[in-house]
């Protein structure tokens, strides 16, 4: 007997008069931060142990140094930074044509409790914010054998 299956059309190419409408709804409601790439939303951070101290690289491309900030409280390190952009078009009377607005706020925390505070040091380059953070001095580990009395 014939068994019954799903209707499926192989043909992905199916014209559908509502794709245009839709994609014009996408583009004109979208907001400026959809186009931010994720790596920036999230701030991407590369942690490598180096043996002696850790090296924290964090990508923030279009950030000024000044708009970057770096706290430590209670061994927990805070990294965050602010944009702020103003976009205006005029024609040649002056009148807007376009105007737009958009503000963004980063942040990422670290646990830092291995790491000597005091001598970390930290540069902005290339998009690239740099931490480089050596680890506390532990000492030497010592064995000992105690006698008992």
């Amino acid at each position: 007997m014939f068994e019954m299956r799903p209707y499926r059309r192989n043909d992905n190419n199916i014209y559908d008069p509502f794709d245009d409408f839709d994609r014009f709804e996408r583009n004109f409601w979208s907001s400026p931060f959809d186009m931010l790439d994720h790596s920036l939303v999230t701030m991407s951070a590369d942690i490598k142990d180096e043996g002696d101290k850790y090296s924290l690289a964090v990508d923030m491309p279009g950030f000024d140094k000044k708009d970057i900030k770096i706290d430590i409280k209670n061994d927990v390190m805070t990294i965050s930074a602010e944009r702020h952009s103003d976009k205006e078009k005029k024609d040649e009377k002056g009148k807007f044509i376009r105007s737009e607005r958009s503000y963004g706020s980063y942040s990422r925390q670290f646990d830092v409790s291995e790491v000597d505070t005091d001598k970390i040091s930290a540069k902005y380059e290339n998009g690239v914010l740099t931490l480089d953070m050596p680890k506390k001095d532990t000492g030497i580990d010592s064995a000992k054998h105690l006698e008992i009395e």
